[in-house]
Parts: C-alpha cells; sequence; structure tokens
C-alpha cells in the first residue's frame, strides 16, 4: 500500500463535485468569522487535558481554512486568544503561546503551499516576543499568498479595538484642524485592525454559546450569524459546508426591507 505524503495529504480534494454543487457560486460569503469555542470542554468530556483539546482545535483550523478556500470564501477571520484569556491560570497561557508558536512554524509551509496568507489582528505588542518574532517571520513568508487570507485575532478584544481607533483618531488630530462631521462610519471603519479585508458576511460560533464574547462587534452589525453545537474539535468541513448552505438561504436585507 502506498502512504501518502503529508504535502499529498494536505493538498487532496475536501468537498465531492457533488457537495460543491449544493452552493450557489453568486452567494459564497466573501469573509466568514469563527469564534472556535469548546477546546477545553471537549478536552474535559475524554479526560484530558486543555493543552490536549487546544491542540485538536489548533489542526482542526488547518482543514477548516483548506476547505474554506475550496468553497470560494476569500477571508477567515478566527478568535485565537482574547484579551479576557489572559485571566486564565499561567499554566493553560503559556501552552497557549507555545501552541500559537509552534502552530506558526509547523504550518509555515503548508500555508505557502496552498496560498494562505497570514495576518493578525489585536493587540500584538504584549505578546511573548517568540510568539511575536514568529508570527512576523510567517506573516512575511506568505505575504505572496493570495487564495485565501487567514487572520488571527490574538490578544484581541473588540471595545479595545474600538479604542485604539479612537486613540490613532484623536493622535492624528491632535495639532490639526479637525471637522467632526468628517467622522463617518467609513472613516472609523479605516482605523480598525480588520480593514484590510471588510467586515465578515457570517459569524459561526461553535459550542453552542449564544453571545459574541467582544468579537468584532463593529464589524458584525450586519453579519449572519451561526450558532452550531458541535465543539470545535469536532467541528469539520461538512460543517462549515453546511454553515455556509444556511447562510445562503437566509434574505439579508441589510435593513433595507
Amino acid at each position: 500500500m502506498i502512504v501518502p505524503s503529508l504535502a499529498e495529504a494536505e493538498s487532496k480534494q475536501i468537498f465531492t463535485p457533488n457537495e460543491l454543487a449544493l452552493l450557489k457560486v453568486d452567494k459564497i460569503p466573501k469573509h466568514i468569522a469563527i469564534i472556535m469555542d469548546g477546546n477545553r470542554r471537549w478536552a474535559k468530556m475524554r479526560g484530558l487535558s486543555p493543552a490536549k483539546g487546544h491542540w485538536e482545535g489548533a489542526e482542526v483550523l488547518t482543514e477548516i481554512v483548506r476547505a474554506a478556500s475550496e468553497i470560494g470564501i476569500k477571508t477567515v477571520t478566527v478568535y485565537a486568544f482574547s484579551t479576557e484569556n489572559w485571566r486564565r491560570s499561567d499554566g493553560e497561557i503559556e501552552g497557549l503561546m507555545n501552541l500559537f508558536q509552534l502552530y506558526l512554524l509547523k504550518k509555515r509551509e503548508m500555508m505557502i503551499r496552498e496560498g494562505i496568507c497570514l495576518s493578525a489582528i489585536g493587540n500584538l505588542d504584549k505578546l511573548p516576543k517568540k510568539v511575536l518574532d514568529t508570527y512576523r517571520e510567517t506573516h512575511k513568508a506568505t505575504q505572496h499568498c493570495h487564495k485565501i487570507n487567514l487572520v488571527l485575532a490574538m490578544n484581541y478584544g473588540s471595545r479595545d479595538e474600538i479604542r485604539r481607533a479612537v486613540v490613532k483618531i484623536l493622535s492624528e488630530h491632535e495639532k490639526t484642524k479637525f471637522d467632526p462631521e468628517s467622522l463617518t462610519e467609513q472613516a472609523i471603519s479605516q482605523y480598525l485592525d480588520t480593514s484590510p479585508w471588510g467586515d465578515p458576511d457570517l459569524l459561526i460560533r461553535t459550542s453552542g454559546e449564544l453571545r459574541v464574547s467582544n468579537f468584532l462587534l463593529w464589524q458584525i452589525s450586519y453579519a449572519e450569524i451561526y450558532i452550531t453545537d458541535v465543539m470545535w474539535p469536532e467541528f469539520s468541513p461538512k460543517e462549515l459546508l453546511e454553515a455556509v448552505l444556511a447562510y445562503q438561504g437566509r434574505n439579508r436585507r441589510l435593513g433595507v426591507q
């Protein structure tokens, strides 16, 4: 029996032609955001450590980004580490930071091969130097990739993002006249972390929780929200396809009707 190499396994098509035929090509969401919830609960239910749940979740992320790319989605923004997550135990935080660094190292070549352009949002300067340096190296190495954007929200909180945007605006106009009427919604959006990719069309939250947890509060104003009881380590490409099909079945009125 011939065992496929890792590169071949990662490059193998995820969806069948029949599955892809279910999609309306003119209604593919350009940008999806995901709250990857349930790693710790998934591990606890199996008598495993929280670290094992986070490791499994990291592997799922790789598969979901590849699946999103195959569907035709252009940007996936995921909630990797919130400003509130610093309240967790020192051991879990250290484990997460080690995971981030190893993930960025281990998956760098795969990202390049699969055309995944890596970026991050949040107050990145507060991350450990080893994580920040590794992120910057992977970010630089994937900037020529244009198939799909993977945006990691790291040390991210939406209220903090808006606060930082206000600080930028005030700093820029500290010594110049400023017409308050020029501060439109569009102008404010340009100061947000997500300005290069625009607002998400679809927000997915796993593990059944019914809250947005300080994630992209400004940007999801008109996003469709999809909640699934499936915990993140068990979230599959099939689940992603179902979320996109549910999105396509909705009438996005955007306040018009």
